[in-house]
This record gives C-alpha cells, sequence and structure tokens, in this order.
C-alpha cells in the first residue's frame, strides 16, 4: 500500500501569490453576487409583469377614444379641387395626400378634434 507521506502534497505558494490568489477568489465571489442579486431583479420584474392585469382599456394616443356602443362621426371639408391620390392614418390623424391646380399638398385631419390641423405644400428644391 501506499504511504500517505509519499503522495504528493502541494508547496505552499509565496505570499505575493497568495494575496493575488485570494483577491481573486474575492472577485470571483462579488461578480457572482451582483450576478445572482441581477438575475433576482430580472426575474422579480417578469413575475411582476405576468400578474398584473390591466386597470382600463388601452387608448389611442392623445386622449383619442372611440365610444363603444357606436362609431366615431366625423366629417372633413377638403378644398374644393382637391384630387387624393392616397389617404393614410395614424391614431387620431387621417394624411390625404393629393393635388390641387397642379400642385401637390398633404392635409392632415386629426379626428379628435375634428378639423384640418396641417396644410403642408410639397414640392422640389431648386
Amino acid at each position: 500500500m501506499a504511504n500517505p507521506d509519499s503522495v504528493e502534497q502541494e508547496e505552499p505558494l509565496d505570499p505575493a501569490m497568495e494575496r493575488v490568489r485570494r483577491k481573486m477568489v474575492l472577485l470571483q465571489l462579488v461578480s457572482g453576487g451582483i450576478l445572482f442579486v441581477c438575475f433576482m431583479a430580472v426575474l422579480a420584474a417578469v413575475v411582476y409583469k405576468v400578474t398584473q392585469t390591466p386597470t382600463s382599456a388601452p387608448v389611442a394616443a392623445g386622449g383619442f377614444s372611440v365610444p363603444a356602443d357606436q362609431p366615431l362621426t366625423s366629417s372633413v371639408t377638403l378644398p374644393a379641387g382637391f384630387q387624393v391620390q392616397s389617404v393614410s392614418l395614424s391614431g387620431s390623424q387621417i394624411l390625404f395626400y393629393g393635388s390641387i391646380g397642379g400642385a401637390q399638398k398633404a392635409l392632415v385631419f386629426d379626428a379628435s378634434v375634428g378639423r384640418i390641423v396641417a396644410d403642408v405644400a410639397v414640392g422640389t428644391a431648386p
């Protein structure tokens, strides 16, 4: 049987290397602790978001809301001779793009206030 004294034992490190080893172990413990705390914070945020129930129905930007019992009715008066080329909707605003008298225009109608809020002349730079 092998003699326990003959088993190779590690030599003790010199004091400078022992201090470096201890600093590295401390750094590893601190980094692990920070990582654990961050993981728990993310996990708590996910659990919080999953368990929350919405308190009200989402409302479009700008305080625009549609009544539940009937559709919203509104009308817009475009300038005489305005030829609509395309229409686009974003939230409570409707963009009418077209031409009047050969000039390109973009008109923005806001349904929440019930009027045209922007009249943009579209042209090219000389």
